[in-house]
């Protein structure tokens, strides 16, 4: 029992500290704890609005449980003799490196520049804390579900964000690594006219 206490309790320094260096990081780069209205919500699901990747979730929350389950995935082929709980640690600890570097101003004017993010101005702090968290539930998710259950949950969440608002994880790493007109075009046309 004592053997088994001091892991569960390792397991939950470390993830208490990839939140924390995570969260203090971005504090550092200048993102808000809040985002820029400094208002707490638990979901915005208008991708336009400025409140976008702002509040506990959105519609790319699904892209950052995808996140999870391709971890496991990762963490399952390279690294099968870790204990899942270790798997679990290294697969948070990269989806907080994702969220430090989706948040540098690389990534943020690369974002403005190829895909429909025109006004993206990065995540508030409590957003990349959810998504953190929501990577961590596709990784649980996966270790507990059948292979084909993955699957057809990774296909429902990228079918149905791109029906409902245009964009999706795949989009969105086409967009970044290789701009193709005729998406950007497809995605903008459900954009809402501005505002008069």
């Amino acid at each position: 029992m004592g053997v088994h206490f001091r892991q569960n309790t390792w397991i939950i320094i470390a993830v208490i500290a990839i939140l924390a260096v995570t969260a203090a990081v971005e504090l550092w780069m200048g993102r808000l704890p809040l985002g820029p209205d400094g208002r707490f919500g638990l979901w915005e699901g208008n991708i336009w609005s400025s409140e976008q990747s702002q509040r506990f979730a959105d519609p790319y929350t699904f892209s950052h449980v995808i996140h999870g389950m391709l971890f496991y995935a990762f963490l399952w082929l390279v690294a099968p003799q870790l204990p899942v709980r270790h798997r679990l640690v290294c697969a948070l600890a990269l989806e907080g490196a994702w969220e430090l570097l989706e948040n540098s101003p690389l990534i943020i004017n690369r974002y403005r520049e190829t895909t429909i993010a025109l006004g993206y101005v990065g995540d508030s702090v409590f957003n990349s804390l959810s998504d953190i968290f929501f990577a961590g539930l596709g990784f649980l998710f996966t270790w507990r579900a059948r292979i084909w259950l993955t699957i057809a949950a990774i296909v429902a969440m990228e079918i149905g964000t791109a029906l409902t608002v245009r964009d999706n994880l795949t989009l969105n790493i086409i967009m970044l690594v290789h701009p193709v007109d005729a998406i950007k075009a497809w995605q903008t046309a459900g954009c809402p006219p501005p505002k008069s």
